[in-house]
């Protein structure tokens, strides 16, 4: 029999809980953005200023080696992956790992956008990850390391060879802060500063590697390059040579000082509660509000397959309820969609409805500006919200 449960009696401080713009770091206020360059060229000596302080902070709490180079880009995570996509495949045959919508993304852009003869895929379906013992040293690998769509990262890069041949393009816009990234396997890694950090979008970070840039200035590609993907101009002797005053604070277009200024901000918040360590600290902490509540339910559970792929970041969460698992597959997504409407009406959580592609479920951001004690008011509300639902559905 269904039953509704009472109304819990306190709500979050905080129920910003989206997957992108994520929540702003603690205490955030407009106010910490007072010293933004505002009406000024980001191309004065003020403004490349800023921006480099953004570069050069985000090396040090990300714990970035000393001869990557860091840049800021156009087009938030989507621009920097492409940006390198566009610029270093094709000298190579390529392998990607799609487990999520954004690593299908990729896929997509290889095989019909760049038209890449010699491509192979190892996917998954959503909630576990591809074969990765398949992944061959010799060819270009791009992948995501953390599904921002289906909470399932990779554990680590020990599928990557040290001595590969190919390079390697990580889309680590979920992990970056949250997770331990081995610079010594990866070439590219991208992300943006509305994740992790609870900035705003619309920015990119992109860093390479040396070896990314021996291909960057060893290959030329066959097709015409957009301005914003440009990171080489022609040398003397005919070759390629990377534009290093892009990662120094020369963007090659416009970017929004009030933007980095708040980029900044999250830089300085991270470094002053104990750096990386810290971030992954806390998001590990906030994953393990969310495990402990899930282990005692019974009408949910983690849409990752197994614990050691389970994202801390990116939370998804399916309904496992036999009552709920009988209904047509329609049926079971506008279940979801009322659990996360209902919450966000009674102002528990907003933007926890599953992604679009992915299967029927919520989406739980537990990145490291996200309050542990914000996450514990919470489940309470996934309780009574689901008691809710159903009571209704039942009722229907």
């Amino acid at each position: 029999m269904t039953t509704t449960l009472a109304k819990p009696a306190i709500r979050p401080a905080r129920p910003e809980f989206s997957s992108g713009p994520c929540a702003k770091r603690p205490g955030w206020t407009p106010e910490n953005l007072r010293n933004a360059v505002l009406g000024r060229s980001h191309r004065s000596k003020l403004g490349k200023a800023r921006l480099k302080a953004a570069i050069d902070q985000t090396r040090e709490v990300l714990e970035v080696p000393a001869d990557f180079l860091i840049g800021i880009v156009a087009g938030s995570d989507t621009g920097a992956v492409e940006m390198a996509m566009w610029s270093m495949l094709g000298a190579r045959p390529v392998q990607l790992l799609a487990f999520e919508s954004f690593g299908k993304d990729w896929v997509t852009d290889v095989t019909k956008q760049l038209k890449l003869p010699d491509v192979e895929v190892l996917s998954a379906p959503y909630g576990q990850l591809p074969d990765t013992s398949k992944v061959d040293p010799a060819k270009d690998l791009v992948f995501t390391w953390n599904g921002t769509t289906s909470g399932v990262r990779v554990p680590n890069a020990d599928f990557i060879s040290a001595d590969r041949e190919g390079i390697t393009i990580c889309d680590a816009t979920s992990a970056a802060f949250a997770q331990d990234l081995d610079w010594t396997k990866l070439d590219v890694v991208t992300f943006s500063w509305q994740k992790a950090l609870g900035g705003e979008g619309a920015h990119g970070v992109l860093i390479l590697s040396p070896r990314a840039v021996a291909r960057l200035e060893s290959y030329t590609p066959a097709w015409p390059m957009p301005k914003l993907f440009r990171m080489t101009k022609a040398n003397k002797d005919g070759g390629n040579k990377v534009s290093l005053d892009i990662f120094e604070g020369a963007t090659i277009n416009t970017p929004s000082m009030l933007c980095v200024e708040d980029a900044l901000d999250a830089l300085k918040w991270a470094s002053s509660i104990g750096g990386l360590q810290a971030m992954q600290a806390r998001a590990d902490q906030n994953l393990k509000v969310l495990a402990d509540w899930v282990a005692k339910t019974p009408w949910v559970d983690f849409l990752a397959a197994t614990p050691e792929i389970r994202s801390n970041t990116s939370v998804c969460l399916k309904v496992v309820d036999p009552a709920i698992c009988a209904l047509p597959e329609d049926a079971q997504a506008d279940f979801a969609k009322k659990l996360a409407s209902l919450l966000e009406k009674e102002g528990a959580a907003l933007d926890i409805g599953g992604y679009r592609d992915a299967p029927a479920g919520l989406r739980i951001w537990c990145g490291a500006t996200v309050e542990a004690s914000d996450l514990e008011a919470l489940t309470p509300w996934l309780d009574w919200a689901f008691a809710t639902v159903s009571a209704e559905l039942a009722a229907a």
